[in-house]
């Protein structure tokens, strides 16, 4: 199950950019709860101690009761955080009230284990074409990541959405035929043969390529016989 803690947030009575702004420089983050309701509530949290839970237990469908001053915490999923594209510092927080008895839409991080035989015996490479699995669950089902093997993945072999083995609880909602991951042909000998057989070609032809400095010798030859041919 995903990681539940408890968050103390301040609500934010300013919004705006330059407040923002301003927040951020105090070693705050600005960020907002959208409650069933359909409400935004702004908050403000400490970037320092923000950081470090995401340092321990990750971002991904991070769970919390967040408690916002001396109101009842409120349970929230942490959905996206907004980072600056310059120096990547952290800009926003957003989170989404949730309800532990009411199943949710969520992306579930696939994560590929073991090494494939098409990689390491073939020489192949694995391509992991689906990062995020997207379920309806209830909070309380919620993981942290879905575990993919695949060990017994030879060249030409692909796993898709419908060969996983999931929880019973979780409704996957990814159609069965999207691949997961599959292994390709080695690169390498591709492009050698694209090279070969342009090389063949090149010899069918049995064109030579001209030489410039043997060229010009020739035209400066011919130019001295045409010039004698005249004094005579």
């Amino acid at each position: 199950m995903a990681e539940n803690l408890t968050l103390n947030v301040e609500k934010r009575e300013t919004n705006g950019t330059s407040n923002a702004r301003r927040l951020r420089n105090t070693g705050k983050v600005p960020g907002s709860v959208s409650t069933p309701k359909g409400e935004a509530i702004s908050i403000q949290l400490d970037r320092h101690e923000f950081e470090m839970i995401l340092a321990h237990h990750g971002r991904d469908n991070l769970l919390a009761d967040l408690k916002i001053g001396s109101s009842k915490p409120k349970k929230a999923i942490l959905r996206e955080i907004q980072y600056g594209p310059a120096r990547g510092e952290m800009l926003h927080a957003d989170f989404v009230e949730i309800s532990m008895t009411k199943k949710m839409h969520v992306g579930i991080p696939v994560h590929l284990v073991g090494d494939a035989t098409g990689v390491t015996e073939e020489g192949g490479r694995l391509d992991h074409q689906l990062r995020e699995l997207e379920v309806e669950c209830l909070p309380t089902d919620l993981l942290d990541s879905i575990d993919v093997d695949v060990t017994a993945l030879a060249v030409g072999g692909s796993i898709h959405i419908r060969d996983l083995t999931v929880d019973s609880k979780l409704t996957v909602l990814t159609p069965g035929d999207v691949v997961v991951a599959s292994v390709h042909a080695p690169v390498a000998e591709e492009v050698v043969e694209e090279e070969e057989g342009v090389a063949a070609e090149a010899g069918a032809d049995g064109a030579q390529p001209d030489v410039i400095g043997e060229k010009e010798e020739e035209e400066g030859k011919a130019a001295d016989d045409d010039g004698a041919g005249e004094g005579a």
